[in-house]
């Protein structure tokens, strides 16, 4: 890492919810809301920054949402990825359903072969965690084992999918254990993305046309340099930087194109798991402590939504273009 890294220190939430595993922060700069899941507790919170904390609407949700993204030309509504495949969300009322399953005859099979959850489908075993819009519009979601029925005896049967606007489905990565961070290069030839026990990000080439990555070809961007952490979720600046959660070491880290720490949001709580940029401000998702008993002080603000301003826009999200009615 470079000798000068510039330090941002975070002492307390913005809300405290006390989440169990806080996740898919995401701004609409057109309503200034920021939304966010809780994927165990299954709920889904939004809050309007203009009017702050007393703004918060909370939804309780069918089944676990891990990440959404906004629907180009359709303000009612945003897209999800769910528990068992894609959903819709209505703002207004909360009503959401799947439009597309990822499993589909696979997952209803009960093929457990020694694996984590051996006796159950796989669209019972696994859950979506990571999703990130490229610029054509395509939605890609990772998928991982549930915690909550495997337990950490995670395996490799995750799978990144992408839904096309035209809601075709496409197997684009497989052999995946914890998807999280996804994003593209300014000129979209490169495709960053996150199996976090690896402890790396991974850039790979990618074609924005056909919507296909190179996944042989990937070199490594950026490895955790905290002992004990690994990367989790990330969002990108308009200077090019990445902000990445490092789980299980209290900081997001300010990246650099080629890799290098350059500056470290410090936080109270160690289990840190995506950031993203509503203007400068940079708003933290995080988790319950997983050794309160070692971290006491971890564990009185975790769960928590946290803030800082670090002076750089972040870079425009893209939107799903859903060309299909549902």
């Amino acid at each position: 890492m470079p000798g000068s890294i510039k330090k941002y220190t975070i002492t307390q939430p913005y809300l405290q919810l006390h989440c169990s595993l806080g996740e898919g922060p995401h701004w609409e700069p057109s309503r200034n809301s920021l939304r966010f899941v809780d994927i165990v507790q299954k709920k889904l919170h939004v809050v309007d920054l203009g009017r702050g904390p007393s703004s918060l609407k909370s939804f309780d949700l069918d089944y676990s949402i891990a990440c959404s993204a906004d629907i180009e030309g359709d303000e009612g509504r945003f897209v999800f990825g769910g528990k068992s495949g894609y959903g819709v969300f209505e703002r207004e009322t909360g009503e959401h359903r799947i439009v597309k399953g990822m499993w589909g005859v696979e997952g209803r099979r009960e093929d457990g072969g020694g694996k984590a959850g051996v006796g159950r489908c796989l669209e019972e075993r696994m859950r979506s965690n990571d999703g990130a819009v490229d610029a054509r519009g395509r939605y890609f979601v990772g998928t991982m084992n549930d915690p909550a029925l495997v337990g950490e005896n995670f395996t490799d049967e995750g799978v990144l999918f992408r839904l096309d606007p035209d809601l075709s489905l496409h197997r684009v990565k497989e052999g995946v254990t914890v998807p999280n961070g996804t994003s593209w290069s300014a000129d979209n030839k490169t495709i960053y993305f996150t199996d976090s026990p690896s402890g790396k990000i991974v850039a790979y080439p990618y074609d924005l046309e056909t919507g296909e990555a190179k996944w042989d070809q990937g070199r490594t961007f950026f490895t955790c340099p905290y002992e004990g952490g690994v990367p989790d979720g990330h969002c990108q600046d308009e200077e090019g930087h990445f902000w990445v959660a490092c789980f299980g070491t209290s900081k997001v880290a300010r990246v650099d194109p080629n890799g290098n720490v350059v500056a470290e949001v410090e936080l109270p709580t160690r289990c840190v798991t995506c950031p993203t940029l509503c203007g400068t401000e940079l708003f933290i998702t995080t988790a319950e402590e997983q050794d309160p008993e070692k971290y006491p002080e971890s564990a009185k603000n975790q769960g928590g939504l946290y803030k800082v301003d670090v002076g750089v826009r972040g870079k425009a999200l893209n939107k799903f273009k859903m060309t299909v009615k549902v």
